[in-house]
């Protein structure tokens, strides 16, 4: 018994034609009701189709595709998938639920702004024995794909072939009860998963020892930490066996100890012979175990390939969406950026604030008497007389070009545009560099630099270049101040310039000061 597509995209059940060696098996899971199908002449793959009224959902109806179309080296064949849901829960009110049935209403009868395409005419195939990533932002369409390939839903359209044994690491844990023990949930999630009781039997103390639960596995599942049910789940999914494995995000399910286990695992596969499937944000992991990798965005391929390629081109988009979002930020902090007003007294400031501004922009040991009294309580803005007045701010990379994104160790230069209202003769350039927390990572001002001010007159132009970037991944932001050699600030611009430092190395701190490590010829270490 098939299940068929038909042309309005509803499905009905019919039977296998004659000429097929197709055998249906149903199985009831977790989910509901699958049809699972063996086809002699596609050796055991599963085929997933729809839009079309001759191509069966869960399996062809007829074998009539030669074996050609579907490569004895390819484990996983998608070809123009879409997948579409409804946006919204249909406004139409039912009194019965007869009356509901009876409506058969139909993604096809929404209007264009009622539905979501998750995916768009994807298209990709996976060589058996491979590992092959899929990349992009939350929302790109990763875990549908993921989903479709399982068999937990099908394509609107298009069509997509699996061959071998599926084991699915997408939600781990997924029909465990929490009544009852550990080991009562490895057999029944093990069952479901399609492993017989004795196969369950032989794999339990190696699924248990994986897991680390041997302590705790008697003790209903209610009682264990998230962090223990997702570790039994990922053991017995990863205990199956299969020919082709789908991960989707799930290696932070334990401590360093135990992901660096589930790593392990996966080459293990990976060296048997086994397909995996990878859906992840970790582009690392990507870029070291896998053969292909297909980057996603807004449901459509926007790269397939090499890794080393799909994860660059990635990489580049992501820094130039950072761009946007900085720049705009930057802009309209400026926009709403309040003038603080300049002090007629030293107020109540305190002397330890003073000297902190004055050591990252101002100068001179009279600058405490001339900083705004509100200026320490601000977030940002902008301050001072302006007498000189800063026109315009742009970082800018090696090359020369505007940016916000830069990769650390690389050269940054601050060009500052500037215009004296009139002529003046003191005068000092400050720059200072926070990092999220507030912390001053650097400051310093011309004055303190020994170089002294004689005149400035009109429009000029002041760049602060730093050679190499030497701070640790994060996000942080400049003050850009001219002011008199005692600290009285022309014009004051407090925390209004963002960048990031983006690094591959994730060490901590603020500062990358420049290293290197030697070891005696008795330290060795293994290959990435």
């Amino acid at each position: 018994m098939g299940r068929l597509a038909t042309g309005n995209g509803s499905s009905r059940w019919a039977l296998p034609q004659r000429d097929c060696f197709c055998s249906g098996i149903l199985s009831l899971t977790g989910c509901g009701i699958l049809l699972r199908k063996r086809c002699e002449t596609t050796a055991g793959s599963r085929k997933s189709t729809a839009g079309s009224s001759e191509q069966a959902a869960y399996g062809p109806a007829r074998c009539r595709r030669p074996s050609a179309c579907f490569s004895i080296m390819n484990a996983i064949v998608v070809s123009d998938v879409t997948k579409v849901y409804r946006r919204y829960a249909r406004r139409k009110q039912f009194a019965t639920l007869k009356s509901a049935l009876l409506d058969g209403s139909l993604i096809s009868d929404l209007k264009p702004d009622e539905t979501f395409h998750a995916l768009r005419g994807v298209s990709f195939a996976v060589p058996s024995g491979a590992t092959f990533g899929i990349i992009g932002r939350n929302g790109s369409g990763k875990s549908t794909m993921l989903k479709l390939v399982a068999g937990i839903t099908k394509p609107t359209s298009g069509s997509l072939d699996v061959r071998g044994r599926i084991s699915a690491l997408i939600e781990l844990g997924a029909g465990f009860h929490p009544e009852i023990s550990g080991r009562e949930n490895v057999f029944i999630n093990g069952i479901m998963l399609g492993l017989s009781k004795r196969e369950i039997s032989r794999r339990f103390d190696e699924i248990v020892d994986f897991a680390e639960l041997r302590d705790f596995i008697e003790a209903p599942v209610k009682t264990y930490s998230s962090g223990m049910y997702m570790r039994l789940g990922f053991a017995v999914a990863i205990h199956v066996d299969p020919d082709v494995l789908l991960v989707d995000e799930v290696l932070a399910v334990g401590d360093e100890a135990f992901t660096h286990k589930c790593l392990d695992k996966f080459g293990e596969f990976r060296r048997r012979g086994k397909t995996i499937l990878l859906v992840t944000h970790s582009l690392n992991l990507v870029e070291r175990f896998c053969d292909e990798a297909l980057w996603l965005d807004g449901g459509r391929t926007r790269a397939l390939g090499d890794p080393l390629r799909v994860v660059g081109a990635y990489l580049t988009d992501v820094e130039h969406s950072e761009e946007q979002t900085l720049a705009a930020a930057d802009a309209k902090a400026r926009a709403q950026a309040l003038e603080v007003a300049l002090p007629t007294s030293s107020g109540d400031v305190t002397a330890e604030s003073r000297s902190e501004l004055a050591t990252s922009v101002g100068g001179g040991p009279d600058a405490d008497d001339s900083l705004p009294e509100d200026m320490f309580r601000a977030r940002e803005g902008r301050w001072g007389s302006r007498e000189v007045q800063i026109l315009e701010v742009a970082l800018k990379d090696r090359h020369g070009q505007v940016s916000h994104v830069f990769q650390s160790g690389e050269s940054l230069s601050v060009h500052v545009k500037v215009l004296a209202v009139e002529p003046v003769s003191d005068f000092a350039f400050g720059i200072g560099l926070f990092n999220p927390e507030g912390v001053c990572c650097y400051g310093t001002n011309t004055h303190l630099e020994e170089l002294e001010s004689a005149s400035l007159e009109g429009e000029a132009e002041v760049v602060f270049q730093i050679a190499s970037l030497d701070l640790v991944e994060g996000t942080y932001k400049l003050d850009v101040a001219v002011h008199k050699r005692d600290g009285y600030p022309y014009d004051y611009h407090r925390l209004l310039y963002t960048f990031r430092v983006k690094s591959r190395t994730h060490d901590v701190g603020i500062y990358r000061p420049p290293h290197h490590w030697t070891f005696s010829p008795n330290v060795k270490f293994g290959a990435k």
